[in-house]
């Protein structure tokens, strides 16, 4: 039984993990590496550590259907509607521009990793490891030996590699030998808009009285987003207080990307005391730095995908190109479900 390894459990790595085993059914073992404690990457979904109900979604904020992507993914998003992972946005966005028209939007009521779980669940007998951070990848006679942090080597027969395009060229081992000089010219020449986040949870019966359930802010050097996040996802609870989340601008990213986020916070919540000067004082705080948050511009390959290597096969996807799994404008919180070929 031919092993693949996925690395990376946000959407590019579920989606394909999810495609090969209804492909490829028992055929193949699937085992899918994540370097953090959860799946999700920029689509995870963070909790309150007073109130584990009370959920923030600190990436991507809703899901956009273009009528191009609504029709050839129809599959896709029936599935995804289905099973109640996804439902149609009708709260009130203020400053939201959609530049398709015809293009239908969506929010997550279980938040937006609730996507990623959905796949990986649908990919039955996928072993998905956590805490499990590649730092070579080797060719191997007819496969691939791949290491981690403090962990021997393993063999596969396929790799997938969904991390964004720095941390791919940052691998040591047979990778930058493989690659023609046009290849990486493409890859180094692709980079990503960075940005902060914070989720604000608060108690049970506090009150957040604004007419919108997010909104786009023009008017502030640092602050683009804010959304009160639970009434975004039609959740308003008496037992769980709301949430609120809050996006920076590109700009304000950047001249912060190195900085503490003990030192970035602070700065945020001074400027969002100017932008909503009624905001009550929440009960937990979490800061969060997305420094690979959007590609620009986007790497795009034939049929969706970039093959390194074909015998044995190595395959980069995920946070390199527009048309693999996710696409997403560089002022807007969402993503655009814009191709499921991420697999083989």
């Amino acid at each position: 039984m031919s092993r693949v390894l996925i690395v990376g459990a946000g959407l590019t790595g579920s989606l394909c993990a999810c495609l090969l085993r209804r492909e490829l059914s028992d055929k193949v073992k699937i085992v899918v590496w994540e370097k953090s404690r959860g799946t999700g990457g920029r689509m995870s979904t963070s909790r309150s550590p007073s109130n584990m109900s009370c959920t923030v979604d600190l990436g991507a904020q809703y899901i956009t259907a273009t009528p191009y992507y609504s029709k050839i993914h129809k599959s896709f998003y029936d599935e995804l509607l289905l099973h109640g992972v996804l439902k149609p946005l009708d709260a009130r966005m203020e400053g939201m521009m959609l530049k398709d028209e015809g293009s239908i939007n969506y929010v997550t009521p279980s938040g937006v990793s609730s996507i990623v779980k959905h796949y990986l669940k649908e990919a039955a007998g996928a072993e998905v490891l956590f805490g499990h951070h590649i730092t070579h990848v080797s060719r191997r006679g007819a496969g691939w030996e791949v290491c981690r942090k403090g962990a021997s080597p393993e063999q596969f027969d396929v790799v997938v590699l969904t991390m964004p395009v720095p941390q791919i060229l940052q691998l040591q081992g047979d990778i930058g030998s493989l690659l023609k000089d046009s290849e990486r010219q493409k890859l180094e020449a692709v980079s990503y808009s960075s940005r902060f986040a914070l989720g604000l949870f608060y108690k049970a019966g506090v009150q957040i009285n604004v007419p919108w359930a997010a909104k786009y802010v023009s008017n502030n050097p640092c602050i683009r987003y804010i959304a009160i996040d639970d009434k975004k996802r039609n959740l308003v609870s008496n037992e769980c207080g709301p949430s609120v989340v809050v996006h920076t601008s590109v700009t304000f990213g950047l001249q912060h990307l190195e900085e503490a986020l003990e030192e970035v916070q602070p700065v945020i919540l001074k400027e969002l005391q100017k932008v909503m000067p009624e905001l009550p004082e929440p009960e937990n705080i979490k800061c969060q730095k997305w420094r690979y948050s959007q590609v620009k511009p986007a790497l795009i390959y034939e049929k969706h995908k970039a093959p390194v290597a074909d015998l044995p096969i190595l395959v980069f996807c995920g946070k390199c190109q527009s048309s693999s799994t996710v696409l997403a404008s560089e002022h807007r919180a969402h993503y655009r479900m814009s191709g499921p070929q991420a697999a083989l």
